[in-house]
């Protein structure tokens, strides 16, 4: 009886990669609407800590969150690299203050492996994977997990 060839495919995805607190992120470019530079938000009092406020983009209104605040890091200078980029999150429009984008990466399924243990401090359900791009390491980040639903339902 002959063995069979299993034929192991290789899948390849595109990230729009991001600096963040000089780390390298990346988020499925088909949840990335656009990125804009960034500007000045309403503030809107009694919001999660976290959201920096709402813009007006082409007459819809967008909650802007800080993703430097939310992953618990220390706010960054807001300089002319500074962007937000706007995702689709569970079918809403949310912007993301990054300090920089980079580039649009295409990333092979072998290049990715599970995100490491973090232990219970760290809150790593929104981390898809780490992506191993030639001589550096990118975190990819899962969009629809950055916020709770809880979150999510009170923006």
């Amino acid at each position: 009886m002959a063995a069979k060839a299993v034929a192991t495919e290789n899948l390849t995805q595109q990230y729009v990669s991001f600096i963040l607190a000089r780390e390298e992120y990346g988020i499925d470019i088909l949840k990335v609407q656009e990125i804009i530079r960034f500007e000045s938000l309403t503030r809107i009092p009694q919001s999660l800590s976290f959201v920096e406020g709402i813009l007006n983009l082409r007459g819809k209104v967008v909650p802007v969150m800080d993703l430097r605040t939310r992953f618990g890091l220390p706010r960054g200078e807001r300089d002319r690299k500074t962007r937000i980029m706007v995702v689709n999150v569970n079918g809403r429009e949310m912007g993301l203050i990054v300090d920089q984008v980079s580039e649009v990466l295409q990333v092979d399924s072998d290049q990715v492996s599970p995100p490491p243990p973090m232990g219970a401090s760290i809150s790593a359900e929104y981390i898809r994977g780490m992506a191993r791009i030639e001589e550096r390491l990118m975190i990819l980040l899962d969009v629809e997990k950055i916020l709770s639903s809880e979150e999510l339902a009170a923006l």
